[in-house]
């Protein structure tokens, strides 16, 4: 691994804690998961943006294929490897360890690792975690806006709704053809491994995402018939009365 790569992963996992400090001093009272959520955000958004700048040709995005990663591909790799390293010893150290989320921090890591290891394969993984980082921000805004006080709200619900619409486009349309490239190439193993474990997450991921929203949508739409029925009934009674 160059030199510069792992410079950019140790300053990149000391920014990312000294982000954290800072907005755990700027919002004291919140808990530690909402400010461990801003700065997931911060690197979504920064990760997202650095992917979209190294793209050297918007016809084909993806290519060259099995080549050799450019500084800029391996600049986005080694500032989102930092991140999941910060991010995976802090989801240790708060008071609900999710057994999936440090499988998927571990997967990640591994395979990240292994293209700035071998060099290669930069433009599909700088596509990978492009299509992984751009519903974060929206995955995110859903959870702080419950600390916020706006659970069960329509702009809860619209957060919602854009975050499970954009990973469904992004990791169940996008993600699949680019693991299968990934399959179907003359890579090294591990990272044909790594590839397939990301879109199998991915797909384990989807089916959660799936089963919460029909159970929102069933929650709204009885708890809106409900409102709706006791209104009816208020109405007969009162007409009744008179």
């Amino acid at each position: 691994m160059e030199d510069y790569v792992i410079r950019t992963i140790v300053v990149g996992v000391v920014s990312w804690t000294s982000a954290f400090v800072l907005v755990r001093r700027i919002f004291p009272k919140r808990s530690f998961d909402f400010c461990n959520r801003v700065v997931s955000t911060l690197h979504a958004t920064l990760a997202v943006t650095l992917a979209w700048l190294s793209v050297e040709d918007w016809k084909c995005p993806i290519c060259p294929v099995g080549s050799k990663s450019s500084p800029k591909q391996m600049q986005v790799l080694a500032v989102s490897l930092s991140y999941l390293i910060y991010d995976l010893a802090c989801c240790q150290l708060d008071e609900r360890v999710n057994l999936d989320n440090t499988v998927h921090h571990l997967v990640s890591i591994v395979g990240i690792g292994a293209g700035l290891s071998y060099q290669k394969c930069g433009s599909e993984m700088v596509a990978t975690i492009w299509i992984t980082e751009i519903s974060s921000p929206f995955l995110h805004l859903r959870e702080l806006l419950k600390e916020l006080g706006y659970r069960d709200t329509l702009l809860n619900l619209a957060a919602d709704i854009l975050f499970a619409a954009i990973f469904t486009f992004a990791r169940m349309v996008v993600g699949p053809c680019i693991t299968y490239v990934t399959l179907s190439a003359n890579y090294p193993l591990l990272i044909k491994a790594m590839g397939l474990g990301l879109q199998l997450v991915s797909a384990f991921w989807f089916f959660k995402i799936v089963r919460m929203m029909k159970h929102k949508l069933t929650k709204r739409t009885t708890s809106k018939y409900g409102v709706n029925h006791a209104n009816i009934t208020r109405k007969t009674t009162n007409s009744k009365l008179q």
